[in-house]
């Protein structure tokens, strides 16, 4: 089945993605991290919700969670991390780890070239993404 594709049953309703969510132990304070990192602009900021959109629309939302339990890398079993693309690579790492990043795995190998790995302030991983 197609994404142009219609079930003879019902057409498609709109559906519409708005932002991704991290769960995390404070909203107010890993919003500030993503608005500081990515240069976008607080939309709510409540102490168990916030969003924080950029200018093309797109946009992250933190839900506090006090069961929230940090990623850890490398290990099978991650399933969701932010590829974010940056010019220079040393300039953005050093950038993030000082708004309070952790970087991960730094390395540019073979295998993955042009990418590292990074931990947001709680333990969300993401990724740093040359631009080709």
């Amino acid at each position: 089945m197609t994404a142009d594709s219609t079930d003879s049953a019902a057409a498609r309703p709109t559906i519409e993605m708005d932002y991704t969510v991290l769960d995390c132990p404070d909203t107010q304070a890993l919003a500030r991290f993503y608005v500081a990192l990515l240069g976008w602009e607080i939309e709510r900021d409540d102490p168990d919700w916030a969003v924080i959109r950029g200018s093309g629309g797109q946009g992250l939302a933190f839900q506090k969670s006090d069961e929230f339990v940090p990623l850890y890398w490398p290990r099978e079993g991650i399933r969701i991390h932010l590829d974010l693309i940056v010019d220079d690579m040393d300039a953005a790492t050093e950038y993030a780890v000082a708004r309070g990043a952790r970087t991960i795995d730094d390395d540019d190998d073979d295998e993955h070239p042009g990418f590292r790995v990074l931990q947001d302030p709680v333990g969300h991983l993401f990724c740093l993404c040359r631009r080709d």
